[in-house]
């Protein structure tokens, strides 16, 4: 149902990542909540392809550092089979991680596979809360959780409807690869690109390979933090100090600030993603897919946003869109308040 005829609320975001292979998944959601503490977005479904109870309450972890006082993370979307299970450091850095009372420094919910949400239905059920073409949808890790998505009934209209456009990070362009996140799950991404009825933007990996996170804004811009989670998983990742590659960071960059024109498109065409995982660019008149390219005049921009969004402090959320079932009921509890 659509809303009455007040000005939409931020584009409301959805990210699907593989939360804790690198640390780009972390910086890339914490650019995103700084984005959503300037109040030009909004998270609405966070949701891991990693199979690992681990990957999805770290990204609960980073949710809750980011809800502020008072905000409550949103449910977690897991995977229940996919590439790569097992643990890592940077994982093992942020959820093993004891104060000197011996209780965990980053306190999380997700204990259980009953602690996690379905990820088709997570992303899915997103959708249907959205106005018409306010949207936007982030694929930062293996397309695992969109494979089983598109074959809901009736998604494709939905998504058709919903969203303005997919930004995913993977493969190379114009042709190359295979890249790590096609390649974890090649029919996944084969199917994604053959079926997803709108526009792709794909981040590929040497647009990422090209633009480095500063290991001295990670020393230098994160004080403010006693613990941060980003600043360990980042530190976890490699030896200190090292600048860390971009590639999911520049996917969210350009699926919330599209217009600050970071990057240069392609022209339209088609991605295929190939038997063995490689990707192939053909431009095509009309096409529905594009890929990003560097613009050096834009290059220290880019990082400057990163830097500054990444390293923002979390903004408490408030409750700034209600649905208008939920308003009737505060406005019916006034008026009973008032004849009391």
């Amino acid at each position: 149902m659509q809303l009455g005829p007040r000005a939409k609320p931020p584009v409301g975001v959805i990210f699907d990542c593989d939360m804790g292979n690198s640390a780009d998944d972390a910086l890339a959601l914490a650019v995103l909540f700084g984005l959503d503490g300037l109040e030009e977005c909004r998270v609405i479904a966070v949701s891991t392809s990693k199979p690992s109870l681990r990957s999805a309450a770290l990204c609960e972890v980073i949710e809750r550092f980011y809800a502020g006082t008072g905000g409550r993370p949103l449910p977690v979307g897991m995977a229940l089979k996919g590439a790569l299970p097992e643990d890592t450091p940077i994982l093992s850095a942020v959820l093993d991680q004891r104060g000197g009372d011996g209780k965990p420094v980053y306190p999380r919910g997700i204990e259980k596979t009953v602690d996690t949400a379905i990820p088709e239905a997570v992303i899915r059920n997103a959708f249907t809360s959205q106005y018409d073409q306010n949207c936007v949808v982030v694929l930062t890790g293996p397309a695992t959780n969109f494979r089983k998505m598109l074959d809901f009934p009736g998604v494709k209209e939905l998504i058709t409807a919903k969203v303005r456009t997919l930004v995913v990070m993977g493969g190379r362009y114009p042709s190359g690869g295979p890249e790590f996140n096609v390649k974890a799950d090649i029919a996944a991404a084969r199917k994604l690109f053959a079926e997803w009825p709108g526009e792709i933007i794909a981040s590929g990996e040497e647009l990422g390979e090209q633009l480095l996170f500063p290991a001295s804004a990670i020393e230098t811009k994160f004080g403010w933090a006693a613990h941060h989670p980003v600043v360990d998983a980042y530190r976890a990742d490699g030896k200190m100090p090292y600048d860390a590659k971009t590639w999911d960071v520049t996917a969210v960059l350009q699926a919330v600030r599209p217009k600050a024109e970071y990057f240069k498109l392609s022209e339209p065409g088609r991605i295929e993603v190939l038997e063995n995982g490689q990707t192939r660019f053909t431009p095509t008149p009309g096409g529905k897919h594009r890929y990003l390219i560097l613009d050096a005049a834009k290059r220290e921009a880019a990082v400057e946003a990163m830097v500054a969004l990444a390293s923002a402090k979390p903004v408490p959320r408030q409750r700034r869109f209600r649905p208008p079932v939920e308003e009737k009921k505060e406005a019916a509890k006034k008026d009973e308040q008032k004849k009391s």
